[in-house]
């Protein structure tokens, strides 16, 4: 009898589901917020302040939903349920500044436990690794290079200031393939947060959805995930056994 590989099921679904024979992966498409650094925290304090201050209901919660918008993206959505409009540039300039100086007065974030080792791994198993962030805040990304050392060279970083359109549009995505140089078939997504994952399905990469905060598993799951992980440490457990199984299975063209 032979042997199923772990994680069959899930690939199968999804060569399935974007019609690929099978998966190569070539580069790992990383999110920062929630993936790298355990920073969601803070960045729901500063826009829960933000937002309160400016008049608006809303829940301290709520925030984690729309991590990987970019902040104008954000702040337009929250301005448009509350009055009725588009914020104007003015506005989104002032308030996500506002943000910014809010979060940067919080205690500094650390990196997710597992976070070095599965970009290590990465590296080591020669996937190219491009970070693809919905931030354009410099508080953590000038941190990268410190923290993570030797992972991310610095032409492979697709921010808020390289898009028009943020998550849970796959142009983020999308951009990271060309710079990488790869096709979807040939990509891999760490994200932990339904609109990432949704962005990275959209952009037809096998998307991992890893359990960093309050967001449940299923939500993931509907997102888009291939397959989702309780913690990072986990998913840096399982990744070559999961790279092991993605080059490993295929399924018969239609």
């Amino acid at each position: 009898m032979a042997t199923v590989l772990p994680f069959h099921s899930e690939i199968v679904r999804f060569l399935e589901r974007h019609h690929y024979q099978r998966v190569t992966p070539r580069a790992a498409l990383i999110d920062m917020d929630g993936t790298l650094y355990d920073s969601m925290k803070n960045h729901t304090a500063s826009w829960y302040r933000l937002i309160s201050e400016a008049g608006i209901p809303c829940t301290r919660d709520e925030f984690y939903l729309y991590e990987g918008r970019t902040g104008a993206s954000t702040i337009n959505a929250l301005v448009n349920r509350a009055w009725g409009r588009d914020a104007t540039d003015e506005e989104k300039t002032e308030m996500y500044h506002k943000k910014t100086v809010y979060f940067n007065e919080l205690p500094p974030v650390e990196p997710i436990p597992g976070a070095f080792e599965m970009l290590n791994l990465l590296k080591e198993m020669g996937l190219r690794r491009v970070l693809v962030t919905g931030s354009g805040q410099n508080s953590l990304l000038s941190r990268i290079d410190t923290d993570f050392p030797g992972i991310f060279d610095p032409e492979m970083r697709v921010t808020a200031r390289d898009v028009k359109h943020g998550k849970p549009h796959p142009e983020p995505f999308i951009r990271a393939m060309q710079l990488a140089r790869v096709s979807p078939s040939q990509s891999i997504v760490v994200e932990n947060a339904p609109l990432g994952v949704e962005a990275g399905n959209k952009a037809g990469a096998f998307t991992v959805g890893v359990v960093t905060g309050p967001i449940p598993v299923e939500e993931m799951e509907r997102a888009g995930a291939a397959v989702v992980f309780p913690s990072m440490e986990a998913f840096a457990e399982a990744l070559p056994t999961l790279i092991f199984s993605l080059l490993s299975t295929s399924i018969d063209p239609l």
